[in-house]
């Protein structure tokens, strides 16, 4: 046995790369048992680094568990390697990374599809798109067009480099054939063959294997056939067994690394090296080299098998980690909630489930879809159950429109009754069944809610309209407050808040005192109320410290007067704000589960949260001043 036990039809009895045919056959014993997986697996790999020189560094980029990562965090993987790398060493990493962000893409957007024909859209109108998928998009574009263009351009070269290995291979077969030249000649002649070729760049790796079998056959049969100078020859062959020599101490060495992935990653570039570097040895001594150099091959190989069912174990317990965490997602996808605060806060905690599955790591092959399958299906499950409970919440805002639109008939039908004291009690009853009734759709809010108020209000007016002029003493009282109004305007500040705010609080009262005005001179109150805004402003006042002083005195206009339907009406007002303001943080709250699968910084998702701050401030506001007016009822 020789060393071209691992040389696969070295002899040129296979197929051989293009008009390669050694016209001298050795016996060579194929011995397919040696010609192992480990080395098959060794020979491809070194086959593709020579195809590119750039294919290389694909043994020092970290392979990362791309099953971990979410959506962002795979666009942001692959931009970085397309930036960082070289294009033609990343393509399994790249390729690894497309076929993760395609399977969670695709469930997203089958969850999408899901809430848009839950809430009645028709799947030929559907369509959904997000940043992150078009970012992606651009990026692996980018990637494929510089690999083509990479290939593009060494493919030319590829082709005449094989072609100037396949007449140096030709120029040493001549050697043995030429009985003219010396010997000295021949072995000069035969030593720039050899620095040709060391020079002659890659080829295609299915070319790979065969040119240097060849050429590796052909060089031996230099040696071996022609009668050279014993010297030249014994020289040559003690100094290949010497580096061969070496080659193996080192392998053998690289059996006690404790890093199996990195042995076995200087072991394969030790074969290149005794492939692509190193001449033959003396006949006797290569089968014992080989030999030897293939048993330190196979010990690195089996403990690298060793880890890998180590491996195995490690996959098996994730295994059971994604198995228990689609139990979990199970269990909550059939729980019974019935409110949208319940709804939120599962949503949350699927949203963790989620996160818990993606970084609990890689699953046996074999049960990788099915593991993947299952875990789909119960979110989807969830999905479902969420998506139906919305759907009957749209379907009871439906439900509120048509009572609200009921009640806006009986207004506007008996707005120019002329039979004032009872219809003024069916006015006030419906006023009270509009508040009791919930919610009804955003777009149609406003618009119901000014039809409703300009009838009431019409109705309202009409008794007004009953009532004398204004009274003498309303008339003194704007003649007061115009006067009072004037003496705030002018108002010089000391700049100390706590004494000018006593100061202001002096004039409010002051105002207070001075009783009503007539309706058509109303608009003074306002004026009142903008003048008040600038000194406030000038105080640098807390805003909803200066907007509930500026209400006590409404207040106390309101509780002053006659007209209990003005108090009625403000109260309404107040209600109205209150339930609109809570529709808007439920909405925007709802609106935070589109964003389930974006970081929290993300600038989308900081505006929303922002908004959702400041409507839970106005909310507290208004809920102070509802709880105001309401006391007035109870004096």
């Amino acid at each position: 046995m020789s060393e071209l036990d691992n040389l696969q039809n070295a002899d040129g009895t296979k197929e051989n790369i293009e008009n390669v045919q050694p016209e001298t056959q050795q016996e060579v014993t194929s011995n397919t048992e040696d010609n192992d997986d480990v080395l098959n697996e060794i020979e491809d790999s070194n086959a593709e680094d020579a195809e590119d020189e750039g294919n290389v560094d694909r043994h020092n980029i970290e392979d990362k568990d791309y099953e971990s990562l979410n959506l962002e965090q795979l666009v942001i993987e692959l931009e970085r390697l397309v930036k960082n790398e070289k294009v033609q060493a990343i393509k399994k990493h790249v390729d690894a990374i497309k076929t993760e962000f395609d399977k969670q893409f695709h469930e997203l957007l089958d969850e999408k599809k899901e809430e848009f024909l839950s809430s009645g859209g028709n799947e030929i109108d559907f369509r959904y798109h997000t940043p992150l998928q078009q970012n992606f998009k651009d990026i692996y574009k980018d990637y494929r067009q510089r690999l083509s263009a990479h290939y593009k351009n060494i493919e030319q070269n590829h082709k005449q480099n094989l072609t100037n290995r396949l007449a140096i291979i030709d120029g040493i077969k001549a050697l043995t054939e030429d009985a003219e030249d010396s010997m000295n000649t021949k072995y000069k002649k035969f030593k720039e063959l050899q620095d040709q070729w060391k020079t002659a760049g890659p080829i295609p790796r299915d070319k790979y294997n065969n040119a240097w079998n060849s050429y590796h056959f052909n060089v031996e049969r230099f040696y071996d056939l022609l009668h050279l100078d014993r010297d030249l020859r014994d020289k040559d062959f003690e100094h290949n067994l010497e580096l061969k020599t070496k080659i193996i101490e080192q392998a053998e060495a690289l059996a006690d690394d404790e890093n199996t992935n990195r042995a076995f990653r200087e072991l394969q570039n030790l074969h290149k090296i005794w492939k692509e570097e190193l001449g033959p040895v003396a006949r006797e001594h290569r089968e014992p080299i080989w030999e030897r150099f293939k048993e330190a091959t196979k010990k690195i190989n089996a403990k690298r098998q060793d880890y890998f069912k180590n491996l195995d174990t490690v996959y098996e317990q994730n295994l059971l980690n994604k198995q228990a965490i689609i139990t979990l997602i199970e269990e909550k996808a059939n729980e019974k909630i019935t409110n949208h605060s319940g709804w939120q806060n599962k949503i949350k905690e699927i949203e963790a489930l989620r996160e818990e599955f993606f970084k609990a790591g890689k699953v046996p092959v074999k049960v990788n879809e099915a593991t993947w399958a299952k875990f789909k299906e119960a979110v989807r499950r969830f999905n479902r159950n969420k998506n139906e409970f919305y759907k009957n919440l749209k379907k009871d805002q439906y439900d509120n429109l048509e009572k609200k639109l009921a009640l806006i008939k009986i207004a506007e039908d008996n707005k120019d009754s002329e039979d004032f004291e009872a219809t003024t009690q069916l006015m006030k009853k419906i006023q009270g069944d509009w508040k009791r009734i919930g919610h009804v759709p955003r777009k149609d809010s406003d618009k119901i809610w000014k039809q409703f108020k300009s009838a009431c209000n019409h109705y309202f007016d009409r008794i007004k309209e009953q009532r004398n002029a204004a009274s003498a003493e309303e008339e003194e009282a704007f003649t007061q407050k115009e006067a009072l109004l004037s003496e705030v305007k002018n108002l010089t500040l000391s700049g100390d808040q706590k004494t000018d705010l006593a100061t202001i609080k002096t004039q409010i009262n002051s105002w207070k005192t001075l009783g009503r005005v007539p309706r058509n001179k109303r608009q003074i109150e306002s004026d009142f109320n903008d003048t008040l805004d600038g000194l406030f402003k000038s105080l640098d006042l807390n805003k909803t410290e200066a907007e509930l002083i500026k209400f006590e005195n409404k207040l106390d206009q309101l509780a002053s007067g006659d007209d209990s339907r003005a108090i009625d009406n403000e109260r309404f007002y107040i209600q109205k704000k209150v339930d609109d303001i809570k529709g808007e943080i439920i909405q925007l709250e709802n609106n935070l589960q589109f964003f389930s699968n974006v970081k929290s910084d993300n600038p989308l998702v900081k505006e929303v949260h922002k908004n959702i701050k400041k409507h839970k401030d106005d909310l507290q506001l208004w809920n102070t001043k509802l709880k105001k007016i309401k006391g007035l009822y109870d004096q």
